[in-house]
């Protein structure tokens, strides 16, 4: 039997692992959510919230994988005695291809954006040319899939040359420079005059703004900046060594994902407020009010490029962790090829991201629904359902199937930092399953009503 692959270092695995975390909505959602609910208000619930729920299941994704040294499917297969459990790993393996599919065309524009910045067609416009710009290229028929194809090629590079010389290489040098280059934009942003007022926006506490709704919205990004749910973080734990000590990797993969979201709120809200720009643009604000904030600054090409690379690498990093959880399955279960696997799911997530770039522009869209995309189909079916989902079932599985005793046992090695209470453990698995459960119910609730249980929708 071929010896499993594992990570050459605990650095490389804990920047890979990030990397997968750190993605294009960590960057400008965390930031929007913050200064629009509450700013440090919202701020203090979200890391108490990360820091139970977050780490309670990534704590136990991770050691599911590295107990067993296997991918999603065959993780539960080996722990379990009831087969529903197996239906969790396919579940993770399943919502991998369905976020990869739309969010390889995100990857796309990222990388389209670099080179515009790059080769300086984002210079001299105002906010109405590149909001033309942006809504004309998307609603292109070809262009945009020749940017996904790209970009999900470059992904599929990445993932063939294994974990050692792959993503653990790859994440090594992406990583730090993911970092570097948003601490170079916030310092940016803080001398600008002007800037502070950003800092205002993110960081000062407003109760006045925090809702009940703003505290929902806290759990759930907790939950979903981590790429729990998806097996992903199963996978990567397959490739540890058994004396890994899970509990400051996971800290050390919470620390860094949390760093770089507030930095990048910094590094945004200081730019946007010094020049006067509105902060309240959400998604639009990457695309299309960014590149005239830049412009207003001195040397702006040049930060415009480095936030668009930037942007570009924090979606590859994610692109590449998902495509991983796919490729796993079929090199353990089905004993494919590391190259075989990689190039047939490329390609098929490839093609099920053309159907998302022509629900946008082409006028193809195959959703069943009329008032929504396949684009947005995908994202809403993922992000709503299938990752909550996901996530509590690993809670539920922890309590009732593989048992805490059992939990605390893997974890509480003789490389470990600390000793888990296995009634805290307990405490906390079941507060992560109860806000889980009434994030998905929540969902389930406003899709059937049109509001939600708590607060305004």
């Amino acid at each position: 039997m071929k010896k499993r692959e594992q990570w050459n270092s605990r650095i490389g695995f804990i920047l890979a692992a990030s990397g997968s975390a750190v993605g294009v909505g960590n960057i400008w959602k965390f930031p929007t959510m913050a200064g629009e609910n509450g700013g440090a208000a919202f701020t203090l619930i979200y890391l108490l919230c990360i820091f139970i729920v977050g780490l309670s299941i990534l704590l136990g994704e991770l050691m599911i994988g590295r107990k067993t040294q296997l991918s999603a499917v065959g993780a539960y297969k080996k722990l379990s005695t009831n087969k529903f459990w197996v239906f969790n790993g396919f579940l993770g393996t399943l919502s991998a291809v369905v976020i990869l599919s739309f969010y390889g065309v995100v990857g796309g524009w990222t990388l389209k954006y670099t080179f515009l910045s790059l080769f300086g067609f984002l210079n001299d416009l105002n906010i109405q040319q590149t909001q033309l710009i942006f809504s004309d290229f998307i609603s292109l028929p070809i262009e945009p899939i020749y940017w996904q194809a790209g970009f999900m090629l470059i992904t599929m590079f990445v993932i063939i040359n294994g974990i050692k010389n792959g993503i653990e290489k790859w994440s090594k040098i992406m990583m730090p420079f993911v970092i570097i280059l948003l601490i170079i934009l916030a310092i940016r942003g803080l001398i600008t005059p002007g800037g502070i007022e950003g800092l205002k926006f993110l960081f000062y506490p407003k109760f006045d703004d925090l809702t009940p709704h703003s505290i929902v919205l806290a759990l759930g990004h907790s939950f979903f900046t981590l790429s729990l749910g998806m097996g992903t973080m199963v996978a990567y734990g397959s490739y540890l060594r058994k004396d890994q000590d899970l509990f400051i990797s996971s800290l050390w993969i919470i620390i860094l994902d949390t760093f770089i979201a507030l930095i990048a709120g910094i590094a945004i809200f200081t730019t946007v407020f010094a020049t006067g720009s509105d902060p309240a643009s959400g998604p639009g604000l990457i695309f299309t009010v960014l590149p005239t904030v830049f412009d207003q600054l001195i040397g702006g090409q040049l930060w415009s490029t480095i936030f668009f690379l930037l942007l570009f690498m924090a979606a590859l990093t994610s692109a590449i962790s998902l495509l991983e959880v796919v490729t796993a399955y079929f090199v353990d279960e089905k004993k494919w090829s590391r190259f075989k696997a990689t190039i047939t799911f490329g390609t098929l997530i490839i093609l099920i991201g053309v159907f998302c770039s022509l629900s946008l522009g082409g006028g193809i869209n195959i959703s069943p629904f009329e008032n929504k995309t396949f684009f947005d189909l995908m994202d809403e079916l993922s992000s709503k359902y299938m990752l909550p989902i996901g996530g509590l079932l690993v809670s539920l599985f922890i309590i009732f199937e593989f048992k805490i005793s059992n939990f605390t046992t893997e974890i509480n090695n003789e490389n470990s930092f600390i000793n888990l209470n296995k009634t805290f453990t307990i405490i906390i698995f079941y507060i992560s399953a109860i806000v889980v459960g009434y994030i998905l119910i929540n969902e389930i609730y406003f899709l059937i009503s049109g509001s939600s249980l708590i607060g305004k929708s």
